[in-house]
């Protein structure tokens, strides 16, 4: 998994990712769902104060840049409950690599 950035709206939906060096542009409606996750693997107590330890996950279809005739990729992002942040769990097999 790789840390990426992600712009999103206000109500927090992935806008744009910036992977590679590069902006994808989302340009279909994401979907979003949550999954359990094994807290045992990252750590070695549960979080205090959680009962259970999910996270968010958005699959968005992006397209490179501005270009409306660009390929759709489909990625695979997890926001970080904490933190914020953003990984890029899986993406298409047509997203370059490093930037090319």
């Amino acid at each position: 998994m790789e840390h990426v950035l992600v712009r999103t709206t206000p109500a927090g939906a992935p806008l744009a990712v910036e992977h590679g060096g590069r902006e994808w542009l989302v340009g279909a409606e994401p979907l979003r769902w949550y999954e359990r996750i094994n807290w045992w693997e990252g750590g070695a107590r549960m979080p205090r104060g959680n009962g259970r330890v999910d996270v968010e996950v958005w699959r968005v279809q992006t397209r490179l840049g501005r270009n409306p005739g660009s390929e759709l990729v489909t990625m695979d992002l997890l926001r970080d409950q904490l933190g914020g942040g953003w990984t890029l769990r899986v993406a298409a097999s047509r997203l370059p690599r490093n930037g090319r």
